[in-house]
């Protein structure tokens, strides 16, 4: 095995430098500290980079260091603005053969540094990468970050195997060989620059590193979302992040081209279609006409510089198409279906237009965007769309389902039943399935109905999940959309034997997909009550404060990229 001068020089058993970068974060960052020291031997040193907080974080790390003796606190004379000018001074600061970077309201879980290190080391490559999972908080749940690329220990080498790596662009779930680093000049950007994690992921691709990949947790990134100040990443309601996701985009795209890897070139910009696109479109329906435009214009002209094959080469892929309907459309349409369309797992709604020549396409008015080779597709590849309303009742409710024709594919599959389960947001668990009959519906759909025990599913948020079975033996899994004439979303308070009162609201999330919120009994009532209250007053403060540019809200440096 190669050796490389970093491990001539340094033979002690810690080699590992934690950067934990951190501003006006005193609540959370003693926290973030003692994860990183808690990884035991295999890190030499925790570098605390303080961006110039002004609410006692400097005093409070000082006083660590003064009982840690592997706690370096490094204190920025000006802050920066960003995450990118800090994790460069820790970059400066390293004196270990290797280094992570670690938000200062973040954790690493135990073990996080050894799994890495081992793995790199082991295959001799110059990064490794783990699971990093989102825990949402205060409900605790966890959900793995692009889980699939880290089911089993793998390294990647070459640039034609490096793209797998570009859906994951945060920096924080790695560990970078530091010499590496500094022989490329791979930095972050400077300054006020959201979304950094993406470029200095490109200039790391860009120098065609061996990247050995763990199973292992890595990371434990918290989203807060009820936070007085949201981080970046959650933070989308104005256009300047959007324009932030661009920049940064067009940047990963320029410096891979300009290193010679068209592969990952392309490949940036197919997850910037299959993931950034889709969750600002999901989204759109929450903004206001203004931004609506700025966001479609914006849009536009960034998608205007890709060339033909970034849209074509799967052509009804979802980020694709929808970015073909807004090439062809000078003004925002057709936003709720959009959103469907986005959603996880894509829904293609009604209506299925076709051109004079039968050749079927977006819309009538919009020919130009066919959905070839749509009807080709097998079903249960297809984006197949199912409306669902839930008739709440004192009893028990009943769920009304609609599977929709498309082009003829589901037929020829012959839909048989489908699987109906809820499943709890937070918890994790899932209610009892229930499997029932589809029924035709006339020549473009099938129709079921099942009952919903309320009582029995109890407190907390429920997403509807359903999987269509089909007579040629295959299946898909699917979210349904929600229907929202007739007061089927208004929330209800009904009497219930188990818990006294219960308080059902159906509604659609953000990619307009059904799901249930309960509240179970008088005190889980008035606590839903009360929480709606705090969110309205909180929402009117925000909207007075965001008017006033002079007042300034002092905030967290939260993930960058989601």
């Amino acid at each position: 095995m190669h050796t490389h001068p970093s491990q001539n020089a340094d033979q002690s058993p810690s080699r590992v430098t934690v950067v934990v970068i951190g501003y006006n974060d005193a609540s959370h960052i003693t926290e973030a500290v003692r994860s990183a020291l808690d990884q035991g031997p295999v890190v030499r040193e925790v570098i605390a980079v303080d961006d110039c907080s002004t609410d006692g974080s400097p005093e409070l790390l000082a006083r660590l260091a003064e009982s840690e003796p592997r706690l370096r606190v490094v204190r920025r004379p000006a802050n920066s603005g960003g995450c990118g000018s800090p994790r460069n001074t820790g970059i400066d600061a390293v004196t270990s053969p290797y280094v992570m970077f670690l938000d200062s309201d973040d954790v690493l879980p135990p073990g996080a540094a050894r799994a890495l290190l081992d793995a790199a080391e082991r295959e001799d490559t110059e990064v490794a990468a783990g699971l990093c999972v989102r825990r949402e908080l205060p409900s605790g749940r966890e959900v793995p970050w692009q889980r699939g690329l880290y089911t089993q220990r793998t390294v990647l080498t070459g640039t034609r195997r490096l793209t797998r790596l570009m859906p994951d662009t945060l920096c924080v779930n790695k560990l970078y060989r530091t010499d590496f680093l500094r022989e490329h000049a791979i930095r972050f950007p400077e300054g006020r620059f959201p979304y950094e994690d993406i470029v200095f992921t490109a200039r790391v691709l860009a120098a065609a590193p061996r990247v050995a990949l763990v199973p292992d947790r890595v990371y434990v990134w918290h989203v807060r979302r009820s936070a007085r100040q949201l981080s970046i990443s959650l933070d989308r309601g104005h256009i300047d992040n959007w324009q932030a996701r661009i920049t940064a985009g067009r940047q990963a795209y320029e410096i891979l081209l300009g290193a010679g890897h068209k592969d990952l070139a392309r490949a940036t910009r197919a997850k910037f279609l299959d993931h950034d696109l889709r969750m600002y479109v999901r989204e759109l329906g929450l903004r206001d006409a203004e931004y609506r435009r700025a966001w479609w214009a914006l849009t536009r002209a960034y998608l205007g510089e890709y060339d033909a094959a970034d849209l074509t080469a799967s052509p009804v892929a979802p980020g694709r198409l929808l970015a073909r309907v807004i090439l062809a459309s000078p003004e925002p349409r057709d936003l709720p279906r959009l959103r469907e369309l986005a959603a996880r797992p894509a829904r293609l709604c009604p209506p299925y237009a076709r051109d004079d020549q039968g050749t079927p396409v977006w819309a009538p008015d919009l020919p130009q965007v066919t959905l070839e080779p749509m009807p080709n597709l097998p079903a249960h590849r297809s984006p197949l769309a199912v409306d669902a309303a839930l008739l709440t009742r004192a009893s028990r409710s009943e769920l009304r389902l609609r599977l929709h024709e498309m082009y003829g594919q589901v037929a020829a599959a012959g839909p048989r039943t489908l699987d109906v389960e809820w499943r709890h947001r937070d918890a994790g668990r899932t209610a009892r399935r229930t499997t029932v009959p589809l029924t035709p519906v006339g020549t473009d759909g099938w129709s079921a109905r099942t009952l919903v025990d309320l009582a029995a599913l109890g407190s907390g948020t429920w997403d509807l999940r359903l999987r269509v079975h089909f007579a040629d033996g295959t299946s898909t899994e699917m979210s349904a959309h929600a229907l929202a004439h007739r007061g089927l979303l208004s929330r209800r308070v009904l009497p219930s034997l188990r818990h006294g009162v219960l308080l059902a609201q159906p509604y659609a999330t953000h990619s307009g997909a059904l799901a249930l919120r309960l509240a179970t009994g008088p005190s889980g009532v008035a606590t839903v009550l009360r929480g709606r209250l705090d969110r309205l007053m909180r929402g009117t403060l925000d909207r007075l404060l965001r008017g006033r540019p002079d007042r300034l809200l002092p905030g967290r440096r939260g993930r960058r990229f989601a």
